[in-house]
């Protein structure tokens, strides 16, 4: 039996497009910006960023940063009941309001 093929971003298009206003160039605030520990943040991809891009399962999940490491943060992520840290740069990070989740 032949297996599927392809890799991480395969049947991706519709799943990382972004809205018709975000396109263009990164904003350089979204580039730098900074997260302290314990900080609540939800996992978007930018596609037009590909360093720090994790796995395509944790898309839209909510997760705590853990530490810095380097220009990317570890987070912290639920998948299904075992915690995960991930490797993931600030472009692909949103912060979650208090009292909004």
């Amino acid at each position: 039996m032949a297996g599927r093929k392809g890799g991480n971003r395969r049947k991706s298009r519709s799943k990382f497009r972004r809205n018709i206003r975000d396109k263009g160039k990164v904003s350089i605030r979204k580039y730098l910006q900074s997260f302290k520990i314990g900080d609540k943040v939800q996992l978007t991809i930018n596609p037009s960023v590909h360093e720090g891009l994790y796995f395509p399962r944790f898309h839209g999940n909510k997760g705590t940063i853990k530490y810095k490491r380097g220009e990317c943060y570890i987070v912290v992520v639920n998948d299904r009941n075992k915690a995960k840290n991930i490797v993931v740069h600030p472009v692909h990070l949103t912060r979650i309001q208090h009292g909004r989740n």
